[in-house]
């Protein structure tokens, strides 16, 4: 199942929405203000990301230069409580499903959120005569 972290009126996580609703994918949309993240949760955000905090962690943030926090110096513990008391900190949009992580809408890397069976089949089988060009013409283009 495809998450995607969001705030609102972010531009990039409404065309991170709207990009997965065209294409008919499942998501699960967890708004940072309105749900809060446990512990796990952001474990779990700091372990998929490849760069750790700079990956998911806006340093330009107005808590973080506000108040001169040094990210990298906090254990793992004291992140985790900083960004549960301060979720705006993170960047937004962030998706992720069982094996994709991505922070930001980026139009050439979301296509990995499409799942492999659709994207093989799209390349095998679709061209415009396709019922269902639309949607997997489209992924065909992507993948």
């Amino acid at each position: 199942m495809i998450v995607v972290y969001t705030s609102p009126g972010c531009a990039s996580c409404r065309k991170v929405k709207q990009w997965l609703k065209d294409r008919n994918l499942p998501f699960i949309e967890k708004n940072i203000f309105k749900t809060l993240l446990n512990d796990n949760e952001i474990k779990h955000l700091l372990m998929r990301s490849e760069n750790g905090t700079d990956d998911i962690i806006s340093k330009r943030s107005k808590i973080i230069q506000g108040s001169n926090i040094d990210i990298d110096a906090m254990k793992t513990d004291e992140l985790i409580h900083f960004i549960k008391n301060n979720p705006s900190v993170l960047k937004r949009p962030i998706i992720l499903n069982e094996s994709n992580f991505q922070v930001g809408y980026d139009e050439e890397e979301i296509g990995v959120f499409v799942p492999r069976e659709l994207r093989n089949l799209a390349d095998h089988v679709c061209n415009p005569d396709c019922p269902n060009y639309k949607t997997c013409g489209e992924v065909h283009k992507e993948a």
